[in-house]
């Protein structure tokens, strides 16, 4: 296949000597008239799965910032008091309310004030312990590593010498 899409195939009788060659092309049977009709189409469409690839693109943001607050929440629930722990909650709710929707613009809002509200509280809660994220931070200790010693070597190749 070359880079047209072209198939060229070819068989030779090894025996006779006779070769056989068969080109495959794509026949196009549209007009002028109907490509440009395609491209007119696709052009008109192409503003619609834009809007179509944003309203997605809001859904998935939303959805990922419910599944943060929810994590967060679950994890550190107990270290907040309860009027944090229900403007959070209440957050949460309402984006799942506007993601039962189609109106990308409340999805969007709602997800925005939803991670407004979880930012505040995520440094609330970093505020209240600055050593909270430490230990997940990565510090850990190497091992010391005794009797370790640095040598030189040479490469010796034992067939040359058994010649």
């Amino acid at each position: 296949i070359d880079a047209n899409g072209i198939v060229h195939v070819s068989a030779k009788d090894m025996g006779t000597g006779h070769e056989q060659k068969v080109t495959i092309t794509a026949s196009t049977n549209l007009t002028d008239a109907e490509v440009d009709k395609a491209v007119k189409e696709a052009e008109k469409f192409a503003a619609e799965d834009k809007k179509n690839k944003e309203n997605v693109e809001v859904r998935n943001n939303a959805d990922n910032a419910v599944y943060q607050a929810e994590k967060t929440l679950k994890d550190v629930g107990d270290k907040l008091d309860s009027n944090d722990k229900a403007k959070v909650q209440a957050e949460i709710d309402h984006v799942k309310e506007a993601l039962k929707g189609n109106d990308t613009e409340k999805i969007k809002n709602a997800a925005d004030k939803l991670q407004q509200v979880f930012y505040d509280l995520s440094s609330k809660i970093y505020q209240q312990n600055p050593n909270m994220g430490q230990n997940e931070q990565g510090h850990q200790e190497q091992p010391e590593q005794d009797n370790v010693y640095d040598a030189d070597y040479e490469v010796v190749d034992d067939e040359d010498e058994k010649k």
